[in-house]
């Protein structure tokens, strides 16, 4: 992962690496778990993922693109949203990486977001990411 403070979430989610892997795919489940956005890709590494929506009155297109591709194993990503108020070019990117790790019928999910231009930054991020894997367990974990 590229540089800045990284900020991660980790959660062992009772399920196995392809259910998890549905989940995090599944535009219904992204929208249930990622705050009611509607989430737009191929999965095809090189093209354009979005998630649009709104957040606190203010509607929103996040953007980025599929970087890796492995079904039940490893996503990775990257991620921009205007509402950083941050201009839209590369340095302010963040590269968002997903790894599923099978532990005995269990999955053990990573989710690794770079370019944290703080320690507290990466803290706001990693708080926000928590709360996500664990929406994705409850999910993954209700088949």
């Amino acid at each position: 992962m590229p540089e800045g403070h990284v900020a991660t979430a980790v959660t062992t989610i009772n399920a196995p690496p392809q259910r998890v892997w549905e989940v995090i795919t599944d535009p219904a489940a992204v929208k249930e778990f990622m705050f009611g956005t509607e989430l737009a890709t191929d999965w095809k590494v090189g093209n354009p993922i979005t998630w649009q929506g709104e957040w606190n009155g203010k509607t929103y297109q996040d953007k980025g693109e599929i970087k890796d591709v492995r079904p039940g194993q490893k996503l990775v990503h990257t991620h921009f949203s205007a509402l950083s108020g941050q201009e839209d070019k590369p340095e302010n990117y963040h590269t968002l990486e997903w790894t599923l790790e099978e532990l005995d019928g269990s999955t053990r999910l990573t989710l690794a977001q770079d370019n944290n231009p703080t320690e507290e930054a990466a803290a706001h991020s990693k708080a926000m990411w928590d709360k996500l894997v664990a929406d994705v367990k409850a999910i993954a974990e209700r088949g």
